[in-house]
């Protein structure tokens, strides 16, 4: 029953990624701006609250100290995961969608693999984040439950949506068809079951760190909030629209935390 559980939390997400990319069957233009305001702005808002409600506020109560020192190693974590993120934009050749000029190293790979890359940045803290909540719960951590991991698995599932159709949008756009835009958008969600289920497998070799593991999830989607979602969101006009957006995506992905867990 757990291993089913773990099996259906971590490919939920990828369902998410999936649905949103099938937005090409049903939309013949591009998204509109307001649209993808809105909805960089509920990602934005439902990553936020999954990193505070699901990941940090579990990493300060699995360390049972009375005093300041109970902080410290979500404190440590968050910010090795920021780091982490920071040093792999800077190394990894990547090309964000709708961007001129690539990031990273230089290179001599394809546009479509910078691209690729890119949405792989973007989408690894969320498969560690899935992982890491399925692994604490998996290992008897009784700051975890199995129903709180499977609300981080539905969140980030739900923000996946907007994500898929973000990517395979602007694909189909470019005059791809709709086939190949849908599975090029449903392909960018494929490292988050890949990388959770590795996070899965190799917890049990550091549950004593599994605080760290929690905050370093939580700094590593972090990042990706401030480095590429909120700049998206705000760039330009209808910038109202991805600032309610980003409540409504904070407040439901607490609610999914506080009822489920």
């Amino acid at each position: 029953m757990l291993m089913y559980a773990i099996s259906i939390g971590l490919l939920v997400p990828l369902l998410g990624t999936m649905l949103g990319a099938a937005f090409v069957f049903f939309m013949k233009e591009d998204m509109p701006d307001r649209l993808q305001k809105a909805l960089l702005g509920f990602a934005s808002g439902v990553m936020v609250a999954a990193s505070v409600w699901s990941l940090l506020i579990p990493a300060i109560e699995m360390v049972h100290h009375s005093d300041a020192m109970q902080v410290v190693p979500a404190a440590l974590g968050f910010l090795l995961g920021i780091g982490f993120l920071l040093l792999i934009d800077e190394l990894t050749p990547h090309l964000h969608l709708g961007a001129k000029h690539p990031e990273g190293l230089r290179s001599r790979i394809s546009r479509t693999a910078m691209l690729a890359l890119a949405v792989t940045i973007h989408n690894l803290p969320e498969g560690m984040a899935v992982g890491v909540v399925f692994a604490g719960a998996s290992n008897g951590s009784a700051d975890i439950s199995i129903t709180s991991a499977l609300a981080v698995s539905i969140g980030i599932a739900i923000q996946n949506i907007p994500e898929g159709a973000i990517i395979s949008m602007p694909m189909r756009a470019a005059g791809n068809s709709r086939w190949r835009s849908f599975i090029i958008g449903s392909l960018s969600g494929a490292v988050e079951p890949i990388g959770g289920l590795l996070i899965v497998l190799l917890a049990s070799l550091f549950m004593p760190a599994m605080p760290y593991m929690l905050a370093f999830a939580a700094g590593a989607m972090m990042y990706v909030v401030v480095e590429e979602l909120i700049p998206e969101a705000s760039v330009g006009t209808h910038s109202n629209l991805s600032t309610i957006g980003f409540a409504v995506g904070f407040v439901l992905m607490m609610v999914l935390d506080v009822i489920l867990g």
